[in-house]
């Protein structure tokens, strides 16, 4: 078993609309924008991270917004809701936010012994909120939303599985534990992690496979302190049989990316380098940064990509 992996790093989805996606984030959620880049395999899409003053790994919401995209349909093999932590006692705060916003899908519930509010994004994009005591993550205070009610960091995924089984075992082997169960649902927790501790493994038999799109997850991705802990957890996954690829520099960590028995793209990043790395922490997120492979197309870039309205 892996002692390397210390939570999530950041969940990376698709949106159909750049200004949009921005404005829910840094507006409706409070979240900064700690990052304004441009997708690696296609620079003429924004890459746009979201998180708490710094960027700190288990806090890092990122989106792809392609346009046109067609949108996403939920089923198996996917990430199906991504939980961020909030203190006790502020869901009564956040219902009556996201009324005034106009923020759809909220519902009210329990899990696990959890207070939570369940909500959708601008592309129904599963999110909750769960109330969680003692969260010593700090919130970004800056977003518009009270100190004392604003996002701590992310608390869980759920993976919607048809057969949960192997990817169970798998997270076992990446260090992972089932802690309880609840229905169909089985939260797996991760011992000495960021704050960013749980997975949620819901069983779905018989349930259609998702078709990505606009408000589906690309992929979810967890923390590794430096990339000689990366290169141990990858030389383990591929002698266990799993397909990895090569480490890739992102510029702001060092990913490596494999397919799960149920279907849905891990990633392992690293803690470092940080989002700091190209801009001071005062300013993040507020000038395009490019990737060197990408930096000649900045006059093209600057002229065609969509406005973020801030």
């Amino acid at each position: 078993m892996l002692d390397q992996i210390k939570g999530l790093h950041h969940v990376t989805s698709m949106a159909s609309d750049a200004r949009q996606n921005n404005d829910f984030f840094t507006r409706k959620l409070g979240l900064r924008r700690v990052k304004k880049t441009v997708n690696f395999d296609a620079p003429d899409v924004y890459h746009l991270y979201y998180a708490d003053e710094v960027g700190t790994p288990g806090t890092v919401m990122t989106y792809f917004p392609f346009p046109n995209i067609g949108k996403g349909n939920p089923g198996t093999g996917e990430v199906g809701r991504t939980v961020f932590s909030v203190p006790a006692g502020t869901l009564g705060y956040w219902e009556k936010h996201f009324a005034e916003q106009g923020v759809t899908g909220l519902k009210r519930e329990t899990l696990f012994g959890e207070n939570r509010i369940d909500f959708d994004g601008p592309d129904g994009d599963s999110f909750a909120l769960v109330e969680v005591k003692d969260d010593k993550r700090l919130p970004w205070l800056k977003g518009g939303i009270p100190g004392e009610d604003a996002i701590h960091g992310f608390h869980s995924v759920s993976l919607r599985l048809e057969d949960a089984g192997a990817t169970e075992e798998l997270l076992k082997f990446m260090g992972y534990e089932v802690i309880d169960t609840a229905g169909n649902v089985k939260r797996m927790a991760v011992k000495d992690g960021n704050g960013a501790d749980f997975v949620d493994i819901e069983t779905l038999p018989g349930v259609s496979y998702a078709n990505l799109g606009a408000g589906s997850v690309h992929h979810v991705a967890f923390a590794v302190e430096n990339r000689a802990k990366q290169l141990e957890v990858r030389k383990a996954l591929m002698d266990t049989g799993y397909q990895v690829t090569p480490v890739i520099d992102r510029d702001y960590f060092w990913a490596i990316y494999f397919r799960t028995p149920g279907g849905v793209l891990f990633e392992v990043a690293t803690n470092e380098p940080g989002f700091d790395r190209d801009e001071d922490t005062a300013h993040l997120g507020e000038a395009l940064k490019l990737p060197a492979q990408h930096a000649h197309l900045r006059p093209w870039l600057e002229k065609n990509l969509q406005p973020l309205g801030d």
